[in-house]
Formats: structure tokens, C-alpha cells, sequence
């Protein structure tokens, strides 16, 4: 299936889906005080054979996000072996299943796409290494340069499914020509900090740091980030997450429902975006829990189903 372009009705925005590479929105050009601003940042190799697409554009993390320790994890008395999962360097699975697999597309109109990921048929050779079989459904779709995702997860097994969903959305820093990412201003309701230790959560919760407030704003200048916030809320069914940029005039908006718990806040190396990852559950929730600590790991009973979505749009900054 090749790129698929999505296109607003209603004005000159533009998204691209490569549905051979996890689905990824890997593009989103969106119309602000007469330009078209590129709201995502992707590598020159995206979608080529032997790429990475967990470091471009929107991957989806399912059926669990970042990282599982010892790519091992205890369910209903027994250990499970991610012994075909993508590792880190320290032998962590991460990411999970789905970012860097071929879905299928069950529906596309100019403006909308569906894709469609069962382990069962997608990835039989995962079957001995997942507790239960399951169904992703994403639908995109574009409409008043809005970005609208909707993720239905089904569990089409006759055992429970245990689970996890983020995103890794890489934002594009600075969002204009002659801009400074050392500008760049992020903004999110978090309450606390993981302590981690090789990137994986003690169990510990922090307060927030002072240097680095993030409800009230924190600029990136200087900042190397790699932390897992906990804590996130919202009002009215609603979360939002901002970027501003000041030299473009223009704030990225991420909107999640508050499914979404915790917040992974990341700056890659090269300096080119920004990631604030929304989770429905910490890093390395399926260990965790099992010590006994509230870590969002969920359970989807047989024939049951869960609806998460989330939002992404640009537009001036709101003084």
C-alpha cells in the first residue's frame, strides 16, 4: 500500500499515513498566518527497508509503550518471553508490537483512513508471546486542520488481555525558518515525577522538580529530557499539551482524552523535535503492577473493546 494522502475539506491541509510502516502519520502541514507549517519531523530514511519507524512522525505503541524489563513480564502465573520484540541496548523490549509492522487499510475516503492490526493474522509468530490476541483499529482522520485519531482496541480472545497504548509523536522544532529550538517553549499538566534508573521506573514518584515546571512552561534551551512524567490531567474529558514556538507566532496543540495518565517528555539528539508521548500507563507497567504499585496496566475481558483518541493542531499563540 503506498503513502496515502489525506487532505482537509476545508483548507489547504495536508496528512500522510504509511500504513507498511505501523500506520504512521509520518506528515501533517497545517495553514497558520499564511504559511504552511510542518507540525511533524521524520528521518530522510522513514519507510525505507531496514529504518527505524519508531524515530519519525506519530508511531503508535501497542500493546505496550517503551520499555518491558528483561523484555520479561509476569501474567496470571507465568512469565512471558518477548524473545522477537525490538530491544534497547540493555535487552529491554520496547515499544511494542505494532510501530514497525505492515497494517492492513480497511477504509479510506480523501479526508479519513482506517487501518487495522490483529496479532492472530498479522503477526501469528507472536502468539506464543503475547497472554491473548487482540484487534487494533485506527481511524485518522482531518477536517478544520484538525488531526483526529480514534484507537479502538478489541480482545476477539476467550482469556483477558492485558495492555498499554502511547504514542511517540515527534514534533517539529523550530516550526518556521530562523527560529531557535532553544526557544521553544513546552507546556503540560503533569504532577510528578517517575525516578528512573536506565530508563526504566523505580517505583518512586517525585515532585516536580523547580527546574523544570512543566504546567507552568519550560523553555528547551539547554535541556537533554528523557522522563517520565506522572500525574497528567485535565478538564472536561480533555487534556492538552503545548509547543510554542514565538518566533514563528504558533503553538501546537495535543489533545488526549484522560485515558491517558502519564507523559513521556523526549529530546533526540539531533536536535530537530521535540516528543511528548501520552500513556495510558508508565514504562515497564506490566512489572510493576506486579509489585503491587498503580501503574495504569489495564485488562480488556474476552469480547470486550476500549476507545481512546487524541488531537493535533497548530495555530496562533493564545496570549
Amino acid at each position: 500500500m503506498p503513502d496515502i494522502t489525506l487532505f482537509d475539506p476545508r483548507s489547504p491541509a495536508t496528512a500522510r499515513v504509511l500504513s507498511e510502516a505501523g500506520f504512521n502519520c509520518h506528515s501533517l502541514q497545517i495553514p497558520c498566518a499564511g504559511r504552511l507549517h510542518e507540525v511533524l519531523d521524520t528521518e530522510p530514511e522513514f519507510g525505507q527497508p531496514g529504518s527505524i519507524s519508531a524515530r519519525s512522525g506519530i508511531p503508535l505503541l501497542f500493546p505496550f509503550p517503551n520499555r518491558i524489563r528483561n523484555s520479561t513480564f509476569p501474567w496470571v502465573g507465568q512469565t512471558w518471553h518477548l524473545t522477537q520484540n525490538r530491544v534497547d541496548a540493555l535487552g529491554n523490549a520496547i515499544h511494542g508490537h505494532v510501530h514497525n509492522r505492515p497494517w492492513r487499510v480497511t477504509r479510506h475516503e480523501s479526508h479519513a483512513l482506517v487501518g487495522e492490526f490483529q496479532l492472530r493474522l498479522d503477526a501469528p509468530e507472536l502468539m506464543g508471546e503475547w497472554p491473548a490476541d487482540y484487534r487494533i483499529e485506527v481511524g485518522y482522520q482531518l477536517v478544520n486542520q484538525v488531526l483526529r485519531c480514534d484507537v479502538h482496541i478489541h480482545n476477539p480472545d476467550r482469556v483477558p488481555l492485558p495492555w498499554g497504548f502511547g504514542t511517540h509523536t515527534y514534533f517539529k522544532i523550530p516550526l518556521a525558518p530562523g527560529g531557535c529550538t532553544g526557544d521553544i517553549l513546552i507546556q503540560a499538566p503533569v504532577r510528578e515525577l517517575w525516578e528512573l534508573e536506565q530508563n526504566l521506573p523505580t517505583g518512586r514518584k517525585l515532585p516536580l522538580p523547580s527546574d523544570l515546571p512543566l504546567p507552568e512552561g519550560v523553555t528547551l534551551a539547554g535541556q537533554r529530557l528523557d522522563h517520565v512524567f506522572g500525574g497528567l490531567h485535565g478538564d472536561g474529558g480533555r487534556i492538552e499539551t503545548l509547543i510554542l514556538d514565538p518566533h514563528a507566532g504558533v503553538q501546537v496543540t495535543q489533545s488526549v482524552g484522560t485515558d491517558f495518565r502519564e507523559l513521556v517528555v523526549f529530546t533526540p539528539p539531533h536536535g530537530r523535535s521535540v516528543c511528548l508521548e501520552p500513556y495510558t500507563c508508565v514504562t515497564d507497567a506490566a512489572n510493576l503492577a506486579d509489585q503491587g504499585l498503580d501503574t495504569g496496566w489495564r485488562e480488556l475481558p474476552p469480547g470486550a473493546s476500549a476507545h481512546l483518541w487524541f488531537e493535533i493542531t497548530l495555530g496562533p499563540i493564545l496570549c
